[in-house]
Order: structure tokens, then sequence, then C-alpha cells
């Protein structure tokens, strides 16, 4: 290990008290000073299925919330099933668990993500309107909330127009580049249906419900977008890879722009929080913030040393995830931390990056790992991907060791 990483963590490394959720949050003070001037903050992951990651970032969340102000939680997630999730977070309406389930990915059909759903419920119980914390889903696919509310809208205001939905009806479930189509048919039925939602919320006039059906209208539309792109690697910024960060930078950038005082959590893999690319040189969701906000977007990365998670096996979106195993081993920066300070931690790379010269390590190409919903047969443990520390993130909370995340039962969906 080059000695300079050893030095420079042994010097700025925060210690963890615990992960749990509900402790006291002292440990985490030197995290609020590193976000004081900032707006956005992304909480990422190096995988969807380990449960310290969860229980951290719910502490994370509860210490954000009621120490630093910040007031919307934003999740890579169905924009279309999280606003039913947002109306059980803010009024109670509903039961967490199915909404959980209904949020359209495995990776959040668990215990631990009940379990924050329940402690943001709870904190908004006896709060005014105004002051409560909202839930948000980001990601622009798997819509049948969308498709049902815009049906249920038109049923009542344009009964002979309510059957041209069925067309979006593929929308439920079809995935990000599954139905490509350069001609965009789909989307132009989508448009029209926002149109025809939009003409009869004029002549009736504003209200939630109107509201709530033209926002589902326009949802289907990104999702009829993205369906239809090429999921091809050398498409750029037409592929289905670049256009759902954007989406989903737009999603958080539409919190953050229509009230001034809004403070936002994002959470995502760490591959969406970074300030640079991923992939294909994919600009990253935490790019287009950075791009648009400067430093008032801090991307915190989590990392872990050893363990195990869950992850589905191959490229099926079917097939229950399985546990997999890693050892900390010795090609990644994972290594480097677990061997310079044990245990659990946090370092800012932003305030503490010294010049190149006196920290290089921060500055060089180191390789990470990342694991998303399925990972590779058997070469899953060769998965990692490149990154400049202090250009990449603004900060790294590292866990020692990882176990999988706790799945709801089938019967609790």
């Amino acid at each position: 290990m080059p000695d300079d990483i050893a030095r420079w963590l042994n010097e700025h490394a925060n210690p963890l008290s615990t992960l749990t959720p509900g402790a006291p949050v002292e440990d985490l003070k030197p995290l609020g000073e590193a976000l004081r001037g900032t707006r956005i903050v992304g909480l990422g992951e190096s995988t969807h299925g380990t449960s310290e990651f969860f229980r951290l970032k719910h502490r994370i969340v509860e210490f954000l919330v009621r120490e630093e102000g910040f007031t919307t939680l934003a999740m890579e997630t169905s924009q279309s099933a999280a606003r039913a999730l947002d109306a059980y977070v803010r009024h109670g309406t509903g039961a967490p668990e199915r909404l959980v389930a209904r949020l359209g990915f495995w990776t959040w059909r668990t215990r631990e993500m009940v379990d924050l759903v329940e402690w943001l419920r709870a904190h908004n119980r006896n709060l005014p309107e105004e002051r409560r914390i909202r839930f948000v889903g980001t990601d622009p696919q798997l819509c049948t909330d969308s498709v049902e509310a815009v049906a249920a809208f038109l049923r009542r205001t344009a009964p002979d127009q309510a059957g041209r939905v069925s067309a979006l009806d593929v929308l439920s479930r079809a995935r990000p580049g599954s139905l490509p189509d350069p001609d965009k048919a789909l989307m132009r039925r989508a448009e029209e249906i926002v149109r025809l939602v939009a003409d009869h919320v004029e002549q009736s006039g504003p209200g939630d419900e109107a509201d709530e059906a033209l926002e589902h209208a326009r949802i289907l539309v990104r999702a009829a977008d993205l369906v239809t792109r090429p999921i091809t690697a050398s498409a750029g910024e037409e592929g289905v890879y670049a256009a759902r960060d954007r989406y989903m930078a737009e999603a958080v950038a539409r919190l953050v722009d229509d009230d001034p005082g809004a403070r936002v959590m994002v959470w995502a893999h760490n591959g969406h929080i970074a300030k640079g690319t991923y992939g294909e040189q994919v600009p990253a969701l935490g790019s287009r913030l950075r791009e648009r906000y400067g430093d008032a977007y801090y991307a915190l990365a989590l990392l872990f040393g050893k363990g195990s998670f869950l992850a589905r096996r191959g490229n099926g979106l079917q097939g229950p995830p399985a546990r997999h195993r890693i050892g900390t081993g010795f090609r990644s920066l994972e290594a480097w931390l677990a061997d310079a300070v044990p245990g659990d931690y946090y370092a800012d790379l932003r305030a503490a990056v010294s010049p190149a010269g006196a920290a290089p390590w921060l500055h060089a190409p180191h390789a990470q790992r990342s694991f998303g919903a399925n990972v590779q047969r058997f070469f899953y443990r060769l998965n990692t991907a490149p990154l400049v520390p202090a250009e990449d993130y603004d900060g790294i909370a590292f866990v020692a060791r990882s176990t999988c995340s706790h799945l709801l039962p089938p019967t609790e969906g």
C-alpha cells in the first residue's frame, strides 16, 4: 500500500461509532460540517444488497433531517410508484410494506427500507404540512401507477378518450431500452395523452387530483422515451444510460429549483452519484448536478471491505437475488482503505484534499468495486470500476464488513 494513503487516512478519517439508526450522532458531526453550504448530497453505495449500507444511510438521513435541515429524500426508484409512498410518508396513507414492494425493484424490497420509511412517517406525523419530509422517485420507469392514474382521470373527465391510455400499458413493465424505436411512436402517443390531460385540467381548473394526473402523464412521456432509446454503449448521449441519468438529475433539479429552501438527499448507486462518468463514459447523475450546482452538490460514496451482499446472477430480470461473498483482496482501493484504518469511518475528501504532491493517491487512478442489481456468474469478484477519489467523490464512508440485506417475504408485497 502506498504510504501516503495510510498517512492521509490516519490524519483525516473520522471513526463511525455505530451503523445503527437512532444512535447518538456526535460521530456524524464532521459530515454535517462538510455539508454546510450544500443543497444536495448524493448518498452512494457500491452494492444494492448490503444491509450495512441501508442502516448507515438510514442513520445519515435521520441526522441530516434533524440536525441539518434536509427536506427531501430522492431515490433511484420509480417516479410513478414513489408518489404513493410519499403519500404514506407525509400523510400515513397505505401500508408501508406493500408500498415499498411496489417500487418495482427487488433492491428496495427489504426490511431495512421499510424501517427507513416508517421512521420518515414517524418524524412527519406531528409536523405541519410545510415541514414534512418528502419521498421522491427519480427514475422514470415501471409506471403501473401512472397508467392507472391517467386512465382513471380520463374516465371521469373524458370517457370517450380514456381508451387511448391502453396504448401505454406496456410502460407498466417495459425496461429502459427494451423497445427500441427510432421513430418514437410510443413517446408521441404519450405526449398526446399529456396534451389531452392538460386540456382537461385547463378546462376544469387546477386541483390536487388534476395536478396529480398531469404529473403522472408527464412521467409516462419520460418512460416512453427511455424504453425506446438504443441500449448500445456506443450510443453516447442518445443512449438509454445517459438519458436515464439525465432524467434522474432533472428530477432532483426540479426539487431544488422549485423550492429555495429545499435540501435534497439523493440515494443511488455510487456510479450514479459520482461527479464523473461511468461505463462507456456515460455522464453520471452526479456529474450533471455538479455542473449545474457546483459545490452545492456533495457526492458521498459508500464502500466496504469484505463480506456478503445480495444480487441477481446473470443478466436476467427473473429469479431471486442470491448471496455473494468476497474477501478484502488486494486489487481495489477498498483493500487499501481496510488495511489503513480498522473499522468503519468517514473521510471528507473535499475539505481535506491536499495539493496533489502531498496526497497523490487522491488524484491518481484506482479501481473500486462496483456491483449492481445483477452481477456476473462466477466472475463477480473481478467487478471493478475506475476512479480518481478527489475527482469522483467529495467524501467516502467506509464499512469494514458487508452482510446481505433482508428481503421482505412475498406475502408482504
